[in-house]
């Protein structure tokens, strides 16, 4: 029973962790757009860019407040399902998820409704430096969840009392845990990629409609751009981490590359068929020597296989295994979408080709599920650790019931199911109406740099409010 409870409590997290990703991801990359977006604006005065800055912000806003909601469902989870994992480790992981909520959560909130409210009321740089602000808050907000997740994934700077509860030793050292700069700039380049493929995507789908649409237009040259030089950027984190993981989580590396057996010069394996059962590979496509070459940049090099460590401590090794190749596999095909779209803009204007459209459409949401995967690769690799190597999963869960466990997860499907469904179905209706929507439905622009607040006329106060003037 408590096996099916553990089972239950880590697909229920899973599931939720799964829908929450999404939407930060999406923020963090958005609101940098947006910051680019009105500062091209004010330095330009090109009224597409302010067009771009005002479709997009309905987007940010409506991301943002799902990735609320979603989140807050989690910090519930954290007591009902894993208050053994809170009991332990809340002297540590509490107060870095709490100066997430204080440094960043506040900080974007209040300078959003500036965003979203102000654009009439307050100056333009006023407005502009609000919209920095957002984009710096969620940033933040990155570095403290990441910094308590890389905690997790290799604990260092604190000590386990008597009662078994983990106290910090050093502070700095369980912020800067060894793996949390990669993981950081990994999880950051990724949210700009998933962003500017959606972005390109939006705007590819405009523009196969209405080709002449100036501000699709330009939306696909910052996109195109963007995925263009940060999809190798991300591939270089990608090797860095690897690295990592290779020298602190080796048995995580041995299920990724799905290595059995401890010897120099291990083979890449393309694809496999796992069988954690058997100990091997029932089948695979690998290229000799190639994994020993891009972990360790030695074709000789000496890997350990998942042999060398205990079965129970032998993580999930297809999911792992295949969780990668999709990350790794989409990430190619980024970068052969953004040589593609360079060669389009060097050559011609890359709106005029319909088969670079439609491959761009195809690809949008490609960045978000490259982040999911990641995530799995990262968090089940880790497994059967919650603290990698000294606090189990199955150590850390609540004493509940399977029953009482697959019931909360039966509403969080049927409660996701209907809420999220109905956000990004509004999502895609604004992406369909295109940027011109923003035109119909927000306020004029920020009023000139230097006019007091005071000196607004009061009719003009009214009506931005929705009042009667």
């Amino acid at each position: 029973m408590l096996h099916s409870a553990l089972l239950l409590s880590r697909v229920q997290f899973g599931f939720t962790l799964a829908f929450h990703i999404l939407f930060p991801s999406f923020s963090i990359g958005l609101a940098s757009f947006l910051a680019v977006l009105e500062g091209l604006w004010l330095a330009t005065g090109r009224e597409a860019f302010r067009t771009l800055y005002r479709f997009w912000l309905k987007v940010f806003a409506l991301s943002f407040g799902m990735g609320v909601v979603s989140g807050v469902v989690m910090s519930y989870e954290f007591g009902t399902n894993w208050s053994v994992f809170v009991a332990k480790s809340g002297s540590v992981i509490g107060p870095l998820l709490a100066y997430e909520v204080l440094t960043a959560f506040f900080l974007e909130a209040s300078f959003l409704g500036v965003m979203l409210f102000g654009w009439k009321l307050v100056g333009r740089g006023l407005h502009f430096a609000a919209t920095c602000m957002v984009a710096l808050g969620t940033l933040i907000s990155a570095f403290w969840i990441i910094a308590a997740n890389s905690w997790m994934q290799y604990p260092v700077g604190y000590k386990i009392l008597p009662d078994g509860r983990f106290i910090a030793t050093d502070w700095l050292h369980v912020i800067f845990s060894p793996t949390f700069p990669a993981r950081l700039l990994h999880m950051v380049v990724g949210a700009y990629l998933s962003t500017a493929l959606a972005v390109g995507a939006a705007a590819a789908w405009q523009l196969l409609r209405r080709h002449e649409q100036e501000e699709s237009r330009v939306a696909l040259h910052m996109a195109i751009l963007m995925f263009a030089i940060v999809t190798p950027v991300q591939i270089g984190l990608g090797d860095w981490s690897g690295t990592i993981v290779a020298e602190l989580q080796p048995a995580k590396l041995a299920a990724i590359e799905s290595l059995w057996d401890t010897k120099a010069g291990q083979a890449f394996h393309i694809i496999a068929w796992p069988d954690q059962a058997e100990e091997k590979n029932i089948w695979s496509i690998s290229i000799p020597n190639g994994a020993s070459l891009i972990v360790k940049k030695n074709p000789d090099a000496v890997i350990p296989g998942l042999k060398a460590f205990a079965r129970a401590d032998r993580p999930p090794v297809a999911v792992v295994f295949y969780a990668f190749r999709v990350m790794v596999g989409l990430g190619l095909l980024m970068a052969a979408l953004g040589v593609w779209g360079v060669v389009l803009l060097i050559r011609s204007a890359p709106e005029r080709s319909r088969a670079f459209l439609r491959a761009t459409m195809v690809m949008g949401p490609a960045g978000f599920i490259s982040v999911v995967a990641g995530w799995v690769t990262a968090e089940v690799g880790r497994q059967p650790y919650v603290i990698y190597g000294v606090l189990r999963t199955a150590q850390a869960v609540s004493p509940v019931k399977a029953g009482e466990v697959s019931v909360s997860l039966f509403a969080f499907v049927i409660v996701y199911a209907i809420i999220f469904s109905a956000g990004i179905l509004y999502m895609f209706r604004l992406f369909a109406a295109g940027p011109a929507v923003a035109e119909a439905s927000l306020p004029a622009a920020p009023r000139p740099p230097g006019s007091p607040l005071g000196a607004v006329p009061a009719s003009e106060l009214a009506a931005s409010r929705g009042e009667p003037t």
